[in-house]
């Protein structure tokens, strides 16, 4: 068996573990899936290629290549300007939308029945801004570089692995290190007496849905760099995400990170042993199984 799949698995299984913190944190702190979180990733790649494309208008210099790489600087500074926009596009859907539903009491099920209509909404919304045709960050091919082992990567794919590490780990050291991430912790434990304890509960969920939207912009820039931009991204990309949060543990950083590498790395294997066309199957399998033998998932507290 080659061992590229090694390699292969660790890039999907880094944009899946990046959507998957989002989704950890949202059902933690607000205690509902989320099923427009994957239109999130979609939005943040659009969002970035725009930004992107009336930047290389304005400055043509910014569009030439940073070495090694196969973008220029027109990238980062797009991706920041679109981790921005993306964060206000969900604390946008979250006031027109969740706050009502939160504010009356709603049941959990109308609120994942919503999440599911925008969704909807959000897909067809970028269908028609943008067209559903495949477009791309760069059209420049880069060279596999030798890594050892028979392993092979290009110069973007080990950047997107090390900016997946890089943002897991500020994302940890936020919630264990600064007064917003206790009080995400503290509200996740118990919103009522957080609430009771001074702690401004509205200001945490609009965090947590800023830091959701955030990365799951990363992972959606990443995947559109590394394969292609399209409005059905962040949907074909929402049972493994799942998956991932499930596996990791509601609420864990690290889990969902750690969880998106071992299902990515369960899909590039399964490609190499039964086929591409099992490959979404995985998430599936890999889901089923860990609500059956572990509910709580790897690092997840029992109940």
């Amino acid at each position: 068996m080659n061992p590229q799949f090694i390699m292969d698995g660790l890039i999907s299984g880094a944009i899946i573990g990046l959507g998957a913190v989002g989704v950890t944190l949202t059902y933690s702190i607000l205690r509902f899936s989320n099923f427009a979180h994957g239109e999130l990733l979609s939005w943040g790649a659009y969002l970035a290629l725009a930004v992107a494309g009336a930047l290389g208008f304005l400055a043509a210099g910014l569009t030439k290549p940073i070495a090694p790489f196969s973008f220029g600087w027109v990238l980062p500074i797009s991706a920041v300007v679109a981790i921005g926009l993306t964060g206000l596009l969900a604390l946008a859907v979250d006031a027109l939308l969740f706050s009502s539903f939160r504010r009356r009491g709603s049941a959990i099920i109308i609120m994942v029945m919503a999440s599911f209509g925008a969704s909807l909404a959000l897909r067809s919304l970028l269908e028609f801004l943008f067209t559903s045709r495949p477009a791309y960050f760069t059209k420049a091919l880069q060279i596999a570089m030798k890594l050892g082992g028979g392993l092979r990567a290009t110069p973007d794919q080990l950047l997107m692995l090390g900016v997946a590490l890089f943002a897991v780990i500020c994302v940890h050291l936020l919630m264990t290190r600064t007064d917003i991430g206790r009080a995400m912790r503290a509200v996740s434990e118990n919103p009522a007496l957080a609430s009771i304890a001074g702690i401004d509960v509205r200001r945490v969920i609009r965090t947590v849905w800023f830091l959701g939207a955030a990365l799951a912009c990363v992972a959606g820039i990443m995947s559109g760099l590394l394969i292609q931009i399209r409005p059905y991204l962040g949907h074909d990309l929402l049972l493994p995400l799942f998956a991932a949060a499930i596996l990791g543990g509601i609420g864990s950083v690290p889990g969902a990170m750690l969880a998106g590498l071992i299902i990515g790395l369960c899909e590039a294997l399964a490609v190499q042993a039964v086929g591409a066309e099992w490959r979404a199957a995985v998430s599936f399998v890999i889901l089923i199984a860990v609500l059956l033998v572990r509910p709580r998932g790897l690092f997840g507290k029992a109940s």
